[in-house]
């Protein structure tokens, strides 16, 4: 069964984390993603994460986790031939993705309304840590920055201890998301008008949305959120101690704080509105305290669980991974062979399944301009025209 984006080819130069991921996700839903890496600068991703022998070999995990079923070139894009080398992909390509700083592509004559000229139907998709425009347009940002900016930081925490940023790059992964959500909307519009598009996406943006609830609180009331860790609003949808750890329980609405407080044989302490939940949220408290305390957390998640009531044990990465439910998930792809890796390794896959044509892994992450050579020549580009270039240092 054909993948959603099977014959689209996407020009995919970004790097570290919010670009890739979003090329990843619609390569592994069948686009022919092409990435640009520069021949004396490669993707910083490809230097990162926990294996250094990996880093060094420009195959840290970072990269690896959102490198498969793409192709690896290099180009020079100040230089001429190189940028005339990107121009000859676009003229044949569905997408470009970029993430550098606002303006940079089209100092070089490759911005949107240049490769539109090529290219009428090509969906330009530049990602930017404040957007295009803007009095923030020239500033630069990591995740972490942008979490600094945005007030996830500062809702984050507990009482005493707070900013706090979160454990993950949440808003990287969320930007990634975002682009590919995008890309595959201007794709359909694009069936229907003929006209290609250009997406203009901000970190900050997709943090602000990250937040939408506690934005419109604050739109509405100027109700500022504030942190409080584990504690929610309501202490039947919060975290307790257990005999031997900590236990999340999640009974959020009426309905379910009803079946919470039914099951631990304490229906005196139902509530008919969500009001009184926040009055009484102390006493509550207290009570299931005392309760949490009598049995283990994996005890009391599966007898909550078994009663409809949403709660979990508090886990560690390992103990999530090792869970058997995920064998059936297709969460996760196993490479058993690499080149330039020693043994196998994990990746994750996708959210999602399909009933047909779903997404998969073909193809491994590639080594640094491992596909140069290959892209070149079905561009038209002789042995001879090619070693030319390698040897100017163009690719």
């Amino acid at each position: 069964m054909t993948r959603p984006f099977e014959g689209i080819r996407i020009i995919d130069i970004t790097h570290v984390l919010a670009g890739p991921f979003a090329a990843y996700q619609l390569g592994v839903l069948g686009a022919d993603v092409i990435k640009v890496e520069h021949p004396d600068d490669p993707d910083q991703s490809r230097s990162s994460g926990t294996d250094r022998a990996l880093n060094r070999g420009q195959m840290g995990t970072s990269f690896l986790t959102q490198g498969s079923n793409k192709r690896s070139i290099t180009l020079d894009l100040k230089e001429e031939r190189g940028r005339e080398i990107l121009r000859r992909l676009v003229a044949g390509a569905d997408v470009l993705v970029e993430n550098f700083r606002p303006g940079a592509f089209a100092a070089l004559g490759l911005g949107y309304e240049a490769m539109q000229r090529i290219n009428p139907r090509l969906v330009y998709c530049s990602i930017s840590a404040f957007g295009q425009d803007g009095t923030r347009r020239e500033q630069t940002a990591y995740d972490h920055v942008i979490q600094a900016t945005s007030g996830l930081m500062a809702m984050t925490g507990t009482e005493e201890v707070n900013p706090i940023k979160f454990g993950a790059p949440a808003v990287d992964y969320a930007t990634g998301t975002m682009a590919a959500f995008a890309l595959a909307s201007a794709l359909f519009q694009r069936e229907r008008t003929g006209q290609g598009q250009h997406i203009d996406l901000s970190m900050l943006g997709v943090a602000m949305m990250l937040m939408g609830s506690h934005l419109t609180g604050y739109l509405r009331n100027g109700a500022e959120p504030r942190p409080h860790g584990n504690k929610q609003p309501f202490a039947t949808n919060s975290c307790y101690e257990a005999k031997d750890g900590l236990l999340m329980i999640g009974a959020s609405n009426l309905g379910q704080q009803k079946r919470l407080w039914q099951a631990l044989e304490r229906p005196d302490m139902v509530k008919t509105d969500n009001e009184a939940r926040e009055t009484d949220r102390a006493h509550e408290a207290e009570v299931l305290a005392g309760i949490i305390k009598t049995r283990s957390a994996d005890e009391w998640e599966n007898w909550l669980q078994a009663r409809h009531v949403p709660a979990a044990r508090v886990r560690t990465m390992a103990e999530a991974v090792a869970d058997p439910h995920f064998k059936t998930r297709a969460v996760f792809h196993h490479h058993q062979s690499t080149p330039g890796i020693e043994g196998g390794f994990g990746v994750p896959l996708a959210a999602f399944k399909f009933a047909h044509g779903g997404p998969s892994i073909e193809t491994p992450p590639p080594q640094f301009g491992a596909d140069t050579d290959a892209v070149l020549a079905e561009l038209g580009y002789e042995p001879g025209e090619i070693a030319a270039l390698r040897a100017a240092r163009v690719i």
